[in-house]
C-alpha cells in the first residue's frame, strides 16, 4: 500500500507542479535551443520551456528525501541522481540562460561526471558487502567477481549510461517513456533482489508519469539535461547497487543503441567524410526517414519493455525460479 501510495503521490505532485511551474520558466526564458541541422520539424520548438526535470527532480528528492529517514538505503541512490541533476542543470543554464550553445566543456562535464561516480565507489566499497560481485543474468547461480577491475567498470559504466539516457532524450517523451520502462523493471526485481529500493523507483516513476503528461507530443515541457542527466545517474546507481548491471546491455538496449549510433556516426564521417546515418543519433535517423515522433516513441518503448520482459526470464533464472 505503501509503495502504491507514493507512486501516485508523486504522480499527482508532480502533474499539478507543471502547470503551476511553465509560466515562470517561460518568463525566465528557459527555452529550448533547437539545432539548424536537425530535422526541419523541431524548428516549431524552438523556445519551449526547458529543464523541467529540475521539477520531478524536485518531487523525487522531497518525497524520496523523507522516504530515506526510514529507508537509508535509498539515499546513496537518491544522492547520485541528485549529483547528476546538479550537472545537468549547470549545462543547461550556461547554454539557455547564458546562450552558449555548447553548455559545459566536454572535459568540465566529464570531471563532474566522474567525481559524482567517484563518490558513489566510496559509499559502495564503504557500506556494500562484496561490492565487487555482480549478478549475471541467465545463469543459474551466476556471479562475477571483477576485483579490482570493478572500479574502471564502474567508472565506465556510469558515464556510458548516463550519457546514453541523455542522447535518448532527443524527441517527445522518448526517455521518459523508456526510462519509465527501465525502473519498472527495476521496481519488480527489487523483491527478488532485496535492496529495499523499490519506494525511491516507485517514486520516480510516479514522477515520470506525471510530467510525461506535458512531455507527450506534442511536448509542452522539455526535461533538458538537467532531467536526462538525473534520470541516467539514477538508472546507472539503482543496476550497480542492485548488482545488475550487466542487465543494463538487455533493458537498456535503447540507451545502447542511441551511444553506439554516435560513435559510430562520428567514426565513420572521420574516415570516410560520409555519414553512416541521416543524423545520429538514430532516432533523428527514424525521424528523417519519415517516422513520426510518435511512432519512434511507441517501437523504441515497446522494444524496452520486451526486452524488460526477457531480462525478468534472465532473473528467474539466476535465482532458480
Amino acid at each position: 500500500m505503501e509503495l502504491i501510495a507514493v507512486t501516485l503521490g508523486a504522480t499527482l505532485l508532480t502533474a499539478a507542479l507543471v502547470p503551476l511551474c511553465l509560466p515562470y520558466l517561460r518568463k525566465l526564458k528557459f527555452g529550448q535551443f533547437v539545432r539548424d541541422d536537425g530535422p526541419k520539424s523541431h524548428l516549431k520548438k524552438t523556445g519551449t520551456p526547458t529543464m523541467g526535470g529540475l521539477i520531478f527532480m524536485a518531487v523525487i528528492l522531497l518525497i524520496g528525501g523523507i522516504m530515506a529517514i526510514r529507508m537509508p538505503a535509498t539515499f546513496p541512490v537518491l544522492l547520485v541522481s541528485a549529483g547528476f541533476a546538479v550537472i545537468g542543470f549547470v549545462d543547461d543554464y550556461i547554454k539557455v540562460v547564458k546562450k552558449r550553445s555548447l553548455g559545459l566543456k566536454a572535459y568540465q562535464k566529464l570531471l563532474a561526471q566522474l567525481t559524482v561516480t567517484a563518490g558513489f565507489l566510496v559509499y559502495l566499497y564503504s557500506h556494500v558487502t562484496e561490492v565487487t560481485t555482480l549478478i549475471v543474468p541467465f545463469v543459474q547461480g551466476g556471479v562475477l567477481d571483477l576485483g579490482w577491475l570493478y572500479i574502471p567498470f564502474i567508472l565506465i559504466f556510469m558515464l556510458g549510461t548516463v550519457n546514453g539516457v541523455n542522447l535518448t532524450d532527443g524527441i517527445d517523451g522518448l526517455a521518459t517513456s523508456v526510462t519509465i520502462a527501465v525502473l519498472t523493471f527495476f521496481l519488480v526485481i527489487d523483491f527478488m533482489v532485496g535492496s529495499n529500493l523499490a519506494p525511491l523507483l516507485g517514486i520516480a516513476i510516479g514522477a515520470l508519469l506525471g510530467f510525461l503528461i506535458y512531455n507527450s507530443y506534442p511536448a509542452a515541457l522539455f526535461m533538458g539535461d538537467t532531467g536526462s542527466l538525473a534520470l541516467g545517474g539514477l538508472v546507472a546507481a539503482t543496476a550497480i547497487y542492485m548488482k545488475l548491471p550487466m542487465i543494463i546491455l538487455f533493458v537498456g538496449v535503447i540507451y545502447l543503441i542511441e551511444v553506439i549510433s554516435v560513435m559510430l556516426q562520428v567514426t565513420y564521417y572521420k574516415k570516410t567524410k560520409k555519414r553512416l546515418f541521416k543524423m545520429a543519433p538514430i532516432h533523428h535517423h527514424f525521424e528523417l526517414m519519415g517516422w513520426k515522433e510518435t511512432k519512434i516513441v511507441y517501437v523504441f518503448t515497446i522494444i524496452t519493455i520486451s526486452m524488460c520482459l526477457i531480462s525478468y526470464i534472465g532473473i528467474m533464472i539466476h535465482f532458480g525460479l
